[in-house]
């Protein structure tokens, strides 16, 4: 599936889903995980704390609307994580989580944002290297 790119970020590469996972880095390389904490902690950005807690002790008002991110890297592959990242309504339709890099076929995208991911690729991969890491509860 193509997918535009975003902040500049020009045609993202296609990924395959593989029953309840992407497989394959969508860069062709493993991300940073410390790039990755930076992102997911990060309020401007990839904004996952709105929703999500876990053991960020230095990050104040964490959500409580989606599951604990501690242990994730225990419960979950890297492909299972990317697939929740990329594209999470493939797994819940019900889901409340944005996609963060589909593109299409997507409802309400405000008019500046349309065809563009959320996050670039490699942001996606330093975040799902980073999650991996969290394999303790």
């Amino acid at each position: 599936m193509p997918a535009a790119g975003a902040r500049g970020e020009e045609g993202a590469g296609r990924y395959a889903v593989v029953g309840d996972a992407i497989p394959r880095s969508l860069t062709g390389a493993p991300g940073d995980p410390a790039r990755g904490r930076l992102l997911v902690t990060n309020r401007q950005v990839g904004l996952c704390l709105l929703c999500h807690s876990g053991p960020f002790p230095e990050a104040r008002f964490q959500g409580d609307l989606a599951p604990d991110l501690a242990g994730v890297g225990a419960r979950l592959s890297e492909g299972q994580i990317r697939l929740r990242i990329v594209e999470p309504g493939r797994l819940n339709a019900a889901t409340i989580m944005p996609a963060y890099y589909r593109t299409e076929g997507l409802a309400r995208v405000a008019p500046a944002y349309q065809g563009k991911p959320v996050l670039r690729a490699d942001e996606i991969e330093d975040i799902v290297a980073f999650l991996a890491t969290l394999t303790t509860q």
